[in-house]
């Protein structure tokens, strides 16, 4: 018996690779709650790209609140913070509490997170951020680096074979590149 395994995904593009390595060994649904992505129409479209990937690897989705005033008050503070800084830290905060909570509430046995498939995240903070909220909640977490064997590369290859839009920023308004 397959574990079941709340997955939450940052956005379609990673979200690839890691339900193609995880879907054999557990019960999967992705869990998509991103509250920091901005404007709310590139929140949109990256959720519509989110749910091609899940139909086509036949895999539940679950689309979580919008709370993008609840998500800057969280990080209020740390808005010139750079790229990659503690503002992101306390960004996979706020994202996994929430996945480890509806996890447990919603009888998962166990979360994780697509974030470890950029090059540009931190795993070992990730991991961190995963396994403390593991401990809060009582509930077990996958610390993985999604981007070792290809992770990345592959990732980028199945998003081409599936015609997914592919983001040039994170996703909050920080992280957006000056020249866009």
């Amino acid at each position: 018996m397959k574990k079941k395994m709340l997955l939450h995904s940052c956005c379609g593009p990673c979200s690839t690779v890691v339900i193609e390595r995880l879907k054999e060994n557990f019960d999967l649904t992705v869990f998509y709650f991103n509250p920091n992505i901005e404007p709310k129409e590139e929140y949109e479209k990256r959720k519509t790209e989110q749910q091609k990937v899940c139909q086509n690897f036949e895999v539940p989705f679950v689309d979580f609140d919008y709370d993008n005033e609840g998500w800057l008050k969280y990080v209020e503070g740390l808005e010139n913070e750079r790229e990659g800084g503690a503002r992101c830290e306390k960004c996979f905060c706020f994202r996994l509490d929430c996945t480890a909570k509806y996890a447990k509430d919603n009888g998962f046995e166990i979360f994780a997170t697509t974030l470890s498939v950029s090059p540009h995240k931190n795993t070992n903070i990730i991991n961190k951020v995963g396994e403390e909220i593991s401990l809060k909640y009582q509930i077990e977490f996958l610390p993985e680096s999604f981007k070792k064997k290809d992770g990345y590369l592959r990732s980028i290859s199945l998003s081409k074979e599936f015609g997914l839009y592919r983001q040039n920023y994170c996703g909050c308004h920080f992280s957006m590149r000056k020249d866009d």
